[in-house]
């Protein structure tokens, strides 16, 4: 009976609002090499929000991917890549006018392949893991068997005295998916690709510098916003 109950409460919601709860905001990013469409958690409001903001001001408009790493992520959101000359390393973020509060959602949220996720300064400078305003990654990664699984979790715990616990679904979307693990609990996870994961590919196999800068810069032409259900 109270499942029955449920059931009927639901299907006699109104349909406005169930659309509601169903809609998710994507941004669209117009590259050198395709488009790419990354939908935003709602999970994470104020990482969705900012970026949101950014994006409707133009702010990503003629951004270089500035970090790119063959099998682990592409990285953006420089302001002053736009008009970097040839060789310029880039990403320290010293533009940069405020952070945003960590919302590690993990396990529910995590670095599967396709994750976009924000980058931060070190946890000695930043302990509170506060994110970068503008700057993100996409994760490329590897897919990982079950020994793989656990090396991760006791390098976690090396690296940063803290000891987490990857649950069985997660372990079997790394090994199915891949992605990178080891950044799990320390970075937030704010939205995912659902298409262009063909030009995350392309460009993460783009032929980079010594600081892991494409040779040939890649832009992002613009930046947009839309809403789905």
């Amino acid at each position: 009976m109270r499942i029955l109950g449920l059931l009927t409460w639901v299907l006699l919601l109104p349909l406005s609002v169930m659309a509601q709860e169903e809609q998710h905001t994507s941004i669209v990013l117009v590259t050198d090499s395709g488009n790419v469409t990354i939908m935003l958690y709602n999970e994470t409001p104020r990482h969705r929000d900012n970026i949101i903001a950014l994006v409707n001001r133009g702010f990503y408009d003629g951004l270089l991917f500035h970090r790119v790493i063959e099998d682990f992520m592409i990285q953006t959101g420089d302001s002053i890549s736009r008009n970097a000359p040839e060789g310029q390393l880039l990403g320290d973020g010293k533009y940069e006018t405020y952070k945003i509060p960590a919302e590690i959602r993990f396990p529910q949220i995590f670095h599967k392949r396709g994750s976009v996720a924000a980058a931060r300064e070190g946890d000695k400078e930043n302990p509170q893991r506060e994110s970068s305003m503008c700057q993100f990654y996409i994760v490329w990664g590897k897919r990982y068997s079950g020994n793989m699984m656990d090396d991760v979790e006791e390098r976690i715990a090396r690296n940063t005295g803290e000891l987490i616990s990857f649950p069985q679904e997660v372990r079997d979307a790394y090994f199915q998916y891949g992605g990178t693990p080891h950044l799990d609990n320390q970075y937030t996870v704010f939205g995912e690709v659902v298409e262009g994961l063909d030009v995350v590919e392309k460009i993460m196999r783009a032929k980079t510098d010594e600081n892991d800068r494409p040779v040939t810069d890649i832009h992002i032409q613009r930046a947009y916003v839309k809403t789905t259900p």
